[in-house]
């Protein structure tokens, strides 16, 4: 499954909403809303804003999603074996 990097990000104080591209290679700790100015962070336990404020988490948890999904199905394959 290839990773999202468009993201609609929704301020928490104004609720002004952006899509954004996400960055594929960091997770982005800050951001400016456009509208109000106001400068965010993630919730405590999100290490973006986008896992915090996106339509669509940011692409190392899309990653770690995908790589936990596919070791689940590798799990209950072997689990048939003898």
């Amino acid at each position: 499954m290839a990773v999202i990097l468009e993201s609609v990000i929704t301020c928490p104080n104004c609720g002004y909403q952006k899509t954004e591209t996400m960055p594929e290679d960091m997770c982005q700790f800050m951001y400016q809303c456009e509208n109000c100015r106001v400068v965010f962070r993630p919730d405590p336990g999100d290490c973006c804003v986008y896992c915090s404020y996106g339509s669509v988490q940011c692409p190392s948890k899309q990653l770690e999603a995908q790589n936990q999904a596919a070791s689940d199905e590798d799990s209950h394959d072997n689990s048939a074996l003898p």
